[in-house]
């Protein structure tokens, strides 16, 4: 086997693990089934850990049309409330990003792989071999699986059921420079201002919802199911037009999931979803996964074993990822309590929302 890294993904995770290990000297090989970016069910909100880190990367979120996010808006029956977010952040359509994260790997020396898909990761006593739907094997040391919310056959995270995510981009939304929360049966919705104009919808629904079937489907079913949970919601989407045919989907998405550095086959590096899936309402993800992309190389180069990287890092993680899971508890179960909270108590929601800034922990 070769002495270079095998990435497995061209998130966020797998673009930091590549640039960082490129930087280093070591020109990995990322593999992505996709041959160019496309849109992802993920909510695109970028913090100020997200901004700090993609700065460190080479990337310039201004530069790339970055929309700035300044509030937060809470919308539960007919409670509402409004806080001004602790620190900057941004909203940014997951195509550039990830776009402009491969271009940067690409020129640190990382070598990309695109438009294929693996079928077999099959770990070996010196290594790790991919089998590639185009037929090629590439080889390596390690495996860096990027695979974000979707599984590799044989290599699944031992999480059982899961959420519906859901993502519908929308016309006819203003948002100015704030966020919404909003509560809706079976879960929540976010709504964000969109690099361009609009906003994004997107929703963490738990499966056996009513109407669920029905709403993963047709735009219009999606925002009368959002809309009709709260007056903010109402007054938000009453001018809501579908920019897309149909919501994308993905299931089984694992809340609160943060993977156990026992077991597993040697020199496999879990990052992004992968590795931990922050609830969503925090939007912490997308920090989430270009930390622990970067952590995972820099073990690598220094020679640390896999189970080293992940204790060290649900270590780092765990403290804001309970706190997230509170925070995902109040909003499932007593939606309007928090609403209340949040707007009576400005500074306490401040806090957990800083507390739950992980890129950087």
């Amino acid at each position: 086997m070769t002495g270079r890294s095998l990435i497995l993904g061209g998130g966020p995770a797998g673009a930091a693990a590549a640039i960082t290990l490129a930087r280093a000297g070591a020109a990995p090989l990322l593999v992505e089934r996709a041959a160019a970016p496309a849109e992802k069910v993920c909510g695109e909100f970028l913090g100020a850990d997200a901004a700090a880190l993609l700065a460190g990367l080479g990337l310039d979120l201004a530069a790339l049309g970055a929309v700035p996010i300044r509030s937060a808006q809470f919308g539960a029956g007919r409670h509402r409330s409004r806080m001004p977010l602790p620190f900057a952040a941004w909203s940014l359509p997951r195509l550039t990003l990830d776009a402009a994260l491969l271009a940067r790997a690409e020129e640190a020396g990382a070598e990309l792989h695109c438009g294929a898909a693996a079928l077999v990761a099959e770990a070996g006593p010196r290594g790790w071999r991919l089998r590639l739907a185009d037929g090629a094997t590439p080889e390596g040391a390690q495996l860096v699986l990027a695979t974000g919310k979707h599984e590799m056959r044989g290599l699944a995270r031992p999480a059982a059921g899961g959420s519906l995510g859901v993502k519908l981009a929308l016309h006819g939304v203003e948002m100015g420079e704030a966020i919404a929360l909003l509560a809706c049966p079976g879960g929540y919705a976010g709504l964000q201002p969109r690099a361009g104009g609009g906003a994004n919808l997107c929703l963490a629904l738990a499966p056996g919802t009513p109407g669920l079937a029905q709403a993963a489907r047709d735009p219009a079913a999606l925002l009368a199911h959002v809309a009709a949970a709260s007056d903010l919601a109402a007054e938000l989407l009453r001018a809501a037009r579908p920019a897309w045919p149909r919501p994308l989907t993905v299931a089984g998405v694992p809340y609160g999931y943060l993977h156990r550095a026992a077991g597993g086959p040697g020199g496999l590096f879990r990052v992004g979803d992968q590795a931990a899936v922050v609830p969503s309402l925090c939007g912490d993800g997308i920090a989430m996964a270009l930390a622990s992309g970067q952590r995972a190389a820099e073990a690598i180069r220094a020679g640390a074993g896999a189970e080293a990287f992940h204790a060290a890092w649900a270590s780092s993680v765990r403290p804001g990822m309970r706190l997230a899971g509170l925070a995902d508890g109040l909003m499932a179960r007593t939606p309007q309590a928090l609403v209340r909270l949040a707007g009576a108590w400005p500074g306490l929601a401040g806090w957990a929302a800083r507390g739950t800034r992980m890129g950087l922990a």
